[in-house]
């Protein structure tokens, strides 16, 4: 494969370069350009009857018996006279047909594709189809291609390091073969982070423990491991595109982003990576990703942001005011990072902690999943920003997780918190629960639970509440927090959470140390329990039972 692609690096012209690395990818331009061909499966059966004159249904039919619209297409096309259908020409036919647009347009995307495979041969319009239908399957990704041309150079090794850097740097495969053609291995040097290009991300190496991290690293930076989308922010002006781990564009699916962005960002024109999480914008606490994942859709993106909105959380800045960053050291990227933004609003620098000790980053680790989040990401200070390297100057620190829980829990509401956000105008966004401890007769707090109702359900809640509410903390109730709105233990809810982790917040099953234990990620998903009284919640003992058989 490595001779066959460079073969062909050598024999085709500067010209058709950019589109063979694009299609041998399986598309037209760069997955960050956003282009589709938006011709399916339906569109491209008509095409082809068109191009064969052959009715559809005899396709469709033919279809079904072989399995593969290419070799359905090959065997009814016929052979003759064709133009000499070259890549350039191809290619042409193909982009006209993925920018065709507005009214009309299936009819005249139809029209285009079915020119297209009259124009090819039998054996050519067997590989048109499969490349439209999305089954290409060459086998060839750009790193490959990339090893195929460093084989063509003397000093391979170093041949193969310019131009993954440069790919690396500008996610754009026919633009580094174009540059190779035209410059050589010399005209790699020119690239360099560039707003609208996204950067192939940098990835973190694991480790199992603390004491593994300090001793390949020494001093480290300690970051929070979020669970979100890892997103690349490029600003420029008043534009603004979100690219996903994937390079995709992303940027209609994050509205809330962009506004907060544009709004926070004003003086900034550059390149952010970071990581977007769904939070409570009541309680403040972040989603797991299964929340997280939701957002991430075609419909109804404006509705979701509002049910569910984001938090971008950012840790490194690559780019900025036409400065390239990423050959600086993390310290220097860290420091620029502190100058724009803070860790307030919706577009928050990420918390980090300098570790100089075994135990200083344990605690860290500790407090992160006692907080609910994945764990830690610990970074060399003086590592440059590697684009898509994985290695060990970053290094993630993860809790394993042995299952999650399968029980619901019954939890106590002692208080309420108001509504903020979306959730303003109910005056009611998240309660307070507690379990009973039948030693003490007392409710110690367990969670703070700000899913699982609709806002006509919070709405009667909240009024329910309010007949049940009190001006100071209720004898019985153990509670470190303290709610908008203390309540009477009264009402029963049925609360489904990911796993119960140690937390220095909650006052169920205190351990020497005043840390106790808290339900990870909860949601309400029973309402409230009207067959049972306070004292018939789940107990302490209970909890403490959970927490063994899940640790």
């Amino acid at each position: 494969m490595y001779a066959v692609l460079g073969a062909l690096f050598h024999k085709a012209s500067a010209a058709e370069l950019r589109a063979i690395a694009y299609l041998c990818e399986g598309r037209l331009l760069p997955a960050f350009s956003g282009l589709e061909l938006g011709v399916g499966e339906h569109m491209l059966m008509r095409a082809i009857g068109s191009a064969v004159e052959i009715p559809e249904s005899e396709i469709e039919a033919a279809y079904k018996m072989i399995g593969d619209l290419g070799s359905v297409a090959e065997q009814m096309s016929r052979e003759g006279k064709h133009r000499a259908l070259t890549i350039s020409r191809a290619y042409a036919q193909l982009l006209k047909i993925a920018r065709t647009a507005g009214a009309g347009s299936v009819e005249r995307k139809i029209t285009l594709m079915a020119n297209l495979l009259r124009q090819s041969s039998p054996r050519e319009v067997r590989y048109l189809v499969r490349f439209v239908e999305g089954r290409w399957r060459l086998g060839v990704g750009p790193i490959t291609f990339l090893e195929a041309i460093a084989r063509r150079f003397p000093e391979r090794k170093l041949a193969r390091t310019s131009l993954e850097r440069a790919y690396n740097l500008c996610s754009d495969l026919g633009l580094v073969l174009a540059a190779v053609r035209a410059s050589g291995l010399g005209g790699l040097k020119q690239f360099k982070a560039e707003v609208g290009h996204p950067i192939r991300f940098m990835l973190a190496e694991r480790l199992p423990s603390a004491e593994a991290i300090l001793e390949r690293l020494g001093v480290c930076s300690v970051e929070s491991k979020l669970d979100g989308f890892r997103c690349e922010l490029h600003k420029k002006g008043k534009h603004l595109e979100i690219f996903s781990r994937n390079l995709e564009r992303t940027t209609d699916m994050f509205p809330d982003l962009v506004r907060a962005a544009s709004d926070e960002l004003r003086g900034f024109s550059g390149i952010l990576d970071s990581e977007a999480v769904t939070f409570n914008e009541s309680t403040g606490e972040l989603y797991p990703f299964q929340v997280t994942v939701q957002r991430k859709r075609r419909y109804s993106i404006e509705e979701m942001a509002r049910e569910f909105p984001l938090v971008l959380f950012v840790f490194d800045v690559l780019c900025a005011n036409g400065k390239d960053y990423t050959s600086k050291p993390y310290e220097a990227r860290r420091k620029l990072l502190e100058k724009l933004l803070s860790t307030k609003g919706r577009i928050r620098i990420v918390d980090r902690v300098i570790a100089k000790t075994t135990e200083e980053l344990q605690r860290v680790f500790d407090r992160q999943v006692e907080q609910g989040l994945e764990g830690i990401v610990a970074k060399r200070l003086d590592a440059a920003y590697e684009a898509g390297a994985r290695n060990f100057n970053w290094i993630k620190l993860k809790q394993t997780y042995r299952g999650e829980l399968e029980d619901t829990v019954d939890a106590v509401i002692v208080g309420y918190l108001r509504g903020r956000g979306a959730r303003a105008s109910l005056g009611i966004g998240a309660v307070l629960v507690s379990v009973y401890d039948p030693k003490t007769d007392s409710f110690p707090t367990v969670a703070k639970v700000g899913t699982g109702f609709s806002n006509e359900e919070w709405m009667d809640l909240r009024k329910k509440l309010d007949n049940d509410r009190v001006t100071r903390k209720p004898a019985r109730v153990r509670s470190r927090m303290i709610p908008d709105v203390w309540t009477q233990p009264k009402y029963v809810v049925q609360v489904l959470a990911d796993q119960v982790t140690r937390s220095p917040v909650h006052t169920c099953a205190l351990d020497q140390k005043g840390s106790g234990l808290a339900l990870r990620f909860p949601r309400v998903v029973g309402g409230i329990r009207k067959d049972k009284k306070p004292e018939d919640a789940t107990t302490v003992t209970e909890i403490r039972h959970l927490y063994r058989l899940h640790a």
